[in-house]
């Protein structure tokens, strides 16, 4: 049951203009269209309570469960409500409470660093110990644009004014600012070997991820597997063979290993296909591509590249000389990607970054921690909230709608977190992972939102300004359904241009 009353009649013009839409939405096989979505202007709240429902009341939708709650953050007043107290997998959704959550501890100022140090003495150009690099959690050190070699070179630079030209010991990787629990408490294991479901490390490299380069070979061969960059340390079983027809190509983690397999065909019309994947030890990996930049420009190193968590002699690394400092990007740029592009690995960066705050090593349970002492001070029910990770790629995740809203509203209302919050949203029609939805509604360009999504859960939680320009926070949450996804979305995005044409006058 809504919180409004539902007993009331749209006027006819609503509901027509509702049932058009959606007719045609239907027809376009999911293909998302300006026709798609109702021009609807309704002018009360029993009128828009009405047609919410009306979208809500296709058949295929009947096994499904909505939350929605819908408020208005400038009146401070519930204009929509659906479940809004049940508790729901929000999916990606989360994502706008771990970050509000962030930005009220840290700061939209705060940033991540990298330091660069060498332990041993240095003689005539030679240092006679090891380099060891030591993470903050960092998420945003990439190089699939060059950038991490820049920094690289720089610390080659850094080597040089500090006059070492050679190391005869190891490049060392010290990530222990997190724990070592890099995968989320109910993830799916068939998503391990994902891009997207790459672990968390103290130091962390290309979003801890790889590309398989996968070509075909002569029909009845096995295609060859390339891992790039090379340093990245994926273990590869190649079960694919390349044929004319066959099961298609799939990734997946090999059970209780470290392994990933490769399986399926490789067809030869495909050509050279490329796939993401998770790197299973990224604090090796970044340890591993910062040796390699290093040699490149000059420096000879003699031992390997190393994880701290492999070493016996932790407790006797020596003196330290600082060499260099990387320093990340403000929060407020982070985030941006983070919510631009629902990048889970910046969240669970977050997470575990809230987590040592309270105490080394940070961790998720720390960091769930500080989440519902947050909200618990903003004044919402911890009982509405069980936040298990940072991204919403856990299905344990359960949020209220009206919790989520709550959060948005508390946001919206303080003058240091509102605008920069909202810059990093997904705009309808524009950017981001919204880019392609509610286009030529009233929506367009006007909500601001961050979606989720995963099997049986999609969602969307944000804001949009009505016809008068109120602005609303809303959460619009859908479990456990068999309807195509594009019906789920088209639904919403109806919702939400729904409420972007209401007005009180």
């Amino acid at each position: 049951m809504t919180g409004l009353a539902r007993s009331h009649r749209a006027p006819r013009h609503l509901l027509a203009l509702l049932a058009s839409a959606l007719l045609t939405a239907n027809a376009c096989g999911g293909r998302t269209k300006a026709t798609a979505h109702p021009s609807v202007s309704p002018q009360t709240h029993t009128s828009l309570a009405v047609v919410v429902d009306a979208a809500l009341s296709d058949p295929a939708l009947s096994r499904g469960t909505w939350g929605i709650s819908v408020r208005s953050v400038d009146r401070h007043e519930t204009l929509y409500e659906r479940n809004a107290d049940k508790l729901m997998m929000p999916a990606s959704t989360l994502k706008v409470v771990t970050l509000a959550v962030a930005a009220e501890q840290l700061g939209w100022d705060y940033s991540y660093s990298t330091r660069l140090v060498a332990t041993g003495t240095i003689d005539s150009g030679t240092l006679y110990g090891d380099l060891i690099i030591t993470g903050s959690g960092d998420p945003s050190v990439d190089d699939w644009d060059g950038t991490a070699s820049l920094r690289f070179k720089e610390w080659a630079t850094s080597l040089h004014g500090a006059g070492i030209h050679a190391v005869t010991g190891r490049v060392i990787g010290n990530d222990d600012v997190f724990d070592d629990t890099d995968l989320g408490s109910g993830w799916a294991w068939d998503d391990v070997a994902a891009s997207y479901s790459a672990g968390v490390s103290g130091l962390q490299y290309n979003e801890n991820t790889a590309q398989l380069v996968i070509t075909p070979t002569a029909v009845g061969e096995p295609p060859i597997v390339e891992v790039r960059p090379s340093s990245a340390s994926v273990s590869v079983a190649n079960s694919a063979i390349t044929a004319d027809a066959g099961p298609p190509l799939q990734i997946r983690p090999v059970p209780r290993s470290a392994q990933m397999e490769v399986l399926g065909t490789a067809l030869p019309a495909d050509g050279v296909i490329t796939r993401n994947v998770s790197v299973p030890n990224p604090t090796r990996y970044f340890a591993q591509a910062a040796r390699m930049a290093l040699i490149e420009q000059g420096i000879t190193i003699g031992g390997p590249a190393v994880d701290a968590d492999d070493l016996d002699e932790r407790s006797g690394l020596g003196e330290t000389i600082e060499i260099a400092e990387l320093r990340s990007a403000p929060l407020r740029t982070l985030a941006t990607t983070m919510m631009s592009l629902s990048q889970n690995l910046f969240a669970e960066s977050l997470l575990k970054t809230l987590g040592a705050r309270a105490a080394l090593p940070g961790s998720a349970i720390a960091g769930r921690r500080v989440i519902a002492a947050q909200l618990s001070a903003w004044g919402i029910d911890p009982q509405n909230a069980v936040i298990v990770d940072g991204s919403g790629l856990s299905r344990y995740n359960l949020i209220a709608p009206k919790a989520q809203v709550a959060a948005l509203e508390r946001v919206y209302g303080d003058g240091q977190l509102r605008e920069p919050f909202l810059a990093t949203l997904p705009v309808a029609g524009v950017t981001g992972t919204l880019q392609g939805r509610m286009a030529g509604t009233p929506a367009a360009g006007n909500a601001r939102a961050k979606t989720g999504s995963f099997s049986n859960a999609r969602g969307l939680a944000g804001f949009v300004a009505t016809a008068d320009g109120e602005m609303l926070a809303f959460s619009i949450l859908a479990n456990n359904y068999n309807a195509p996804v594009s019906l789920i979305d088209r639904v919403t995005d109806t919702i939400v241009a729904t409420l972007a044409g209401f007005h009180r006058r």
